[in-house]
């Protein structure tokens, strides 16, 4: 596979690089490592220049970087839920990415390209998260440089051994392939598993946004409690009025002052509710058992034109009546 790689760069030289970097990134499921280190090794036999290589693999991630950027900006929070469902992890997944480019900021993008996952979530992940334009072109560029530099640097100092490892590895090709597919079926097998289980062990009854709301407006006064994380309120900021902000890490602590008597409907922003049940089972274990996450979260419950404060105004009492329209 890498002797097919190394001909196909020779062959077309710069634009290719920038072709597969672009596509990589993009999430079209490319090796970008393996044409990287190609384009190093063709470097340090004369046969590619090395500067006009690496500026293609940097615009090529950096375009690719710059169409999630707007996509985020511009989606937000839907951009998240697609990613989700789209990875293999529990909604988990995303969150601890989100958090993780939320402390950070644009620096996480220096490193985006060495972290399986981070390196097509970060740049949406940016733009739902404000972060200015200047600041990620730059931190996005910086870090397509040190990700391209890296492997096309190992790919030219490690040049004539390469070569000579694809020698001696062409009787064992077919097997090789045969032990990689494996590995990678193997591997997916197990994610789609640990999904499903997850998923399996946080089945519970869901309640839906009209049926919270009916709550609501029949005054039975449920405790409703935001479980998103700092990242995802950023992404949207808005809550359900008077809900309290409650994250999983936070439920020990604050759990004496949740009424056992009442309703507790929790929502958070992930396709499957999944954070949403995993606080709901902590609460149970705390002997609050009328405990229930929200169908479809925060994003199901303002699409359907409920009412949201915003942050700020809830912060500062300005809150609507129960039933006013939704803020925009």
């Amino acid at each position: 596979m890498f002797e097919q790689t190394l001909e196909f760069v020779d062959r077309f030289g710069a634009p290719v690089v920038f072709v597969l970097v672009f596509l990589d990134q993009l999430g079209v499921p490319i090796p970008s490592p393996p044409m990287l280190l190609a384009f190093g090794a063709l470097a340090g036999a004369g046969r590619i220049h090395p500067l006009l290589g690496l500026i293609a693999a940097v615009a090529g991630s950096l375009c690719a970087d710059s169409a999630w950027f707007q996509l985020g900006r511009r989606k937000g929070s839907r951009v998240l839920g697609w990613l989700c469902r789209l990875s293999l992890e529990p909604d988990s997944c995303v969150s601890h990415t989100r958090d993780f480019v939320a402390r950070r900021g644009a620096r996480a993008l220096l490193v985006a390209k060495f972290v399986p996952g981070l390196d097509t979530v970060g740049p949406p992940l940016a733009g739902m998260l404000g972060i200015r334009v200047p600041s990620f072109l730059f931190w996005s560029a910086a870090g397509a440089l040190l990700w391209a530099g890296v492997y096309g640097g190992l790919g030219y100092l490690l040049g004539h051994d390469i070569e000579r490892l694809l020698v001696a590895s062409d009787r064992f090709d077919g097997l090789l392939l045969l032990v990689v597919a494996g590995l990678l079926a193997a591997y997916v097998a197990s994610k789609l598993w640990a999904r499903h289980r997850v998923l399996d062990s946080l089945r519970m009854a869901r309640i839906t946004p009209r049926e919270l709301h009916a709550l609501i407006v029949q005054g039975e006064q449920p405790v409703i409690i935001d479980a998103r994380n700092r990242a995802a309120v950023a992404a949207l900021p808005v809550i359900i009025e008077g809900a309290l902000s409650v994250t999983l890490d936070e439920v020990e602590a604050r759990q004496d002052g949740i009424p056992r008597e009442r309703d507790v409907v929790i929502y958070c922003s992930c396709p499957n509710e999944v954070s949403a049940a995993q606080v709901a089972l902590k609460l149970k274990r705390y002997g609050i058992e009328r405990v229930r996450p929200l169908a479809g979260g925060i994003e199901a419950w303002a699409a359907q034109d409920l009412p949201v404060v915003p942050i700020a105004a809830a912060a500062t009492g300005a809150r609507p009546a129960a039933g006013a329209p939704s803020a925009a």
